[in-house]
């Protein structure tokens, strides 16, 4: 997610995520404006400077310094600003425009339900409806029974993506069987805690990956971050930087061949366990001076005095309040 404003200031940070690798065969961005004039001149720029396949337009972030600034899931209080975006973009660009929303703003008060046929006719392509509020986070279960019931009241012209704690192929096997009529799931989380989980979507297996391989994925991401920013010291401790934001995440995989009951759930909360070796052990632990130590076995020895704290709250199991 790019924030407009950040954009349109020509912020060389924001930029950089908008850049498209080679390996990406199918790419779509995603911006997150509170006003019609500026995302539509944002999506105008990125038409003329980037390579992509289509333009999302994020109406369902719940963090507060998005939210105070009328952006994100804030828009879903003001269905009059989202017909104002959405029709000023698509009818502004050629590319696709696709939305992102939650099921409404307040916990109880879904209201994606009755703004779903204007979604189609003010000019997206499609939705993916995250099955949560705004208030809840992302606590409690994603509530797919309401994305179904969107689903199956959206035009013909409108794709409706369902998103919320798929992690396993049955996950999405069963989303997509129960309501034939969602086009396909958005996966979030999933994809950070386990990124293998798209392999096995496609070949509809169970995979007990070992640490080792574990480990390798780890690697060709360092090797990633170290091309693109560098291997200079400043490069070395970007790329710790966003590793060790990622392992906040993985630890929170169960191997398939240490459950009881398979699969494992996004909103489990394992016990701690040994793993069948020491690595799979370490990659288990919750505590960031263990993600710290894996870091170093990645990109040699922390300067002194380094410190970590995730930013990102969504790692986090169950509470409310959390980003």
């Amino acid at each position: 997610m790019a924030m407009c404003t950040n954009l349109l200031q020509g912020q060389a940070s924001e930029w950089a995520l908008l850049r498209r690798h080679s390996s990406e065969d199918l790419f779509g961005v995603q911006i997150c404006g509170a006003y019609p004039d500026t995302v539509t001149r944002t999506a105008e720029l990125i038409d003329q400077e980037c390579t992509v396949d289509f333009i999302d337009i994020n109406m369902g972030c719940p963090i507060d310094i998005v939210v105070n600034k009328g952006a994100g899931s804030s828009l879903l209080t003001k269905p009059m600003r989202m017909k104002s975006i959405i029709e000023a973009t698509s009818g502004t660009v050629e590319k696709p425009i696709t939305v992102k929303v939650r099921t409404g703003y307040f916990e109880g008060k879904n209201r994606i339900d009755s703004l779903i046929v204007d979604i189609g006719k003010w000019g997206a392509s499609a939705v993916t409806i995250h099955g949560r509020s705004r208030q809840q986070r992302y606590s409690k279960l994603a509530d797919w029974d309401y994305i179904y019931q969107c689903a199956r009241k959206s035009p013909d012209s409108l794709q409706v993506l369902g998103n919320g704690d798929v992690f396993s192929f049955v996950d999405w096997n069963k989303h997509k069987s129960d309501c034939p009529e969602l086009s396909s799931c958005m996966i979030a989380r999933g994809a950070l805690i386990k990124p293998w989980i798209f392999t096995e979507i496609k070949e509809q297996r169970h995979w007990d990956i070992s640490s080792g391989e574990r480990l390798n994925i780890l690697k060709d991401y360092v090797r990633s971050g170290l091309e693109h920013w560098g291997s200079d010291t400043k490069g070395v401790e970007t790329t710790r930087h966003f590793l060790l934001e990622w392992l906040s995440y993985t630890y929170r995989y169960v191997p398939v061949g240490l459950l009881d009951v398979i699969p494992q759930r996004l909103n489990w909360r394992p016990p701690s366990y040994y793993g069948r070796d020491d690595l799979e052990t370490l990659m288990a632990s919750d505590s960031a001076a263990d993600w710290i130590r894996i870091s170093e076995m990645l990109l040699g020895k922390v300067p002194d005095s380094f410190t970590f704290a995730p930013k990102h709250k969504s790692n986090a199991y169950d509470r409310a309040e959390n980003g």
